[in-house]
């Protein structure tokens, strides 16, 4: 069954920049394991719950703490792909890594926070066509409903509001 399912999503294609971008095996198998963590939320809006906790575990942190970066690393460990291994956002932006052409499905988005002076978010790059880009992400809020609730949701993101793109499934 899990091996069907990579064979569908290796054929598939995306959408990005008005030009169709075959998946590799690795995308598909990260965009597998980020996709199925859509939905999950925090348990009392305080950064915790099982699945935040279990991101937060892989990246040596208790409840509690900030996870959007505990939550890439956690989806590229599981998807056997080298990462810093900590929930500091900036080290998911190393300059060997940064992209400087069109981004691809599975990349990693970064948010610069002026009052960090630092990239303060990030999460996954769905699609992105110049103007706009889909994402998914930990640690934000539900684009669909106001109120508490922070979790993994899809978003669709100005591209001009994303500061640094990263790839950490080609090798560098």
């Amino acid at each position: 069954m899990g091996a069907c399912f990579l064979i569908f999503w290796s054929v598939c294609y995306f959408i990005v920049a008005g030009k169709t971008v075959p998946m590799n095996n690795v995308r598909s198998k990260l965009h597998h394991i980020y996709t199925s963590q859509i939905g999950v939320h925090e348990a009392t809006g305080h950064n915790d719950g099982p699945e935040v906790e279990k991101y937060l575990r892989y990246t040596h942190l208790g409840p509690g703490n900030s996870w959007c970066a505990a939550f890439v690393n956690w989806s590229l460990h599981e998807a056997g792909l080298k990462n810093p291994g900590n929930a500091w956002a900036p080290a998911l932006f190393p300059k060997k890594r940064l992209v400087a052409g069109l981004p691809q499905p599975g990349d990693i988005f970064g948010i610069y926070f002026t009052n960090l002076k630092r990239i303060g978010h990030c999460g996954f790059v769905e699609s992105w066509d110049g103007t706009w880009c889909t994402t998914v992400e930990g640690n934000t809020t539900n684009p669909i409903r106001a109120g508490p609730g922070e979790g993994v949701y899809r978003k669709k993101r100005l591209v001009k509001t994303i500061y640094q793109v990263s790839n950490w499934v080609d090798n560098h």
